[in-house]
């Protein structure tokens, strides 16, 4: 599959919580001990067979990015 989304990070599901209607699912990225946590349906954890080891890769697709600093 290609895709245009630039950002692409590939990981592992790392754990899946699915409630009546969404879900959520934390992967960690590969090379690091970095979590990133997606809110995706639970329709879609099903289709996708989502489940804790499963390889993956986090898109990120925003108009907009903020950055902090102490």
């Amino acid at each position: 599959m290609r895709l245009s989304t630039r950002n692409q990070l590939a990981g592992t599901v790392t754990e899946v919580t699915v409630g009546a209607v969404m879900a959520t699912v934390k992967v960690r990225l590969d090379g690091g001990d970095q979590i990133v946590t997606a809110s995706i349906t639970r329709e879609a954890v099903e289709e996708l067979g989502l489940a804790v080891g499963t390889p993956t890769t986090v898109l990120v697709k925003s108009t907009e990015v903020m950055l902090a600093v102490d």
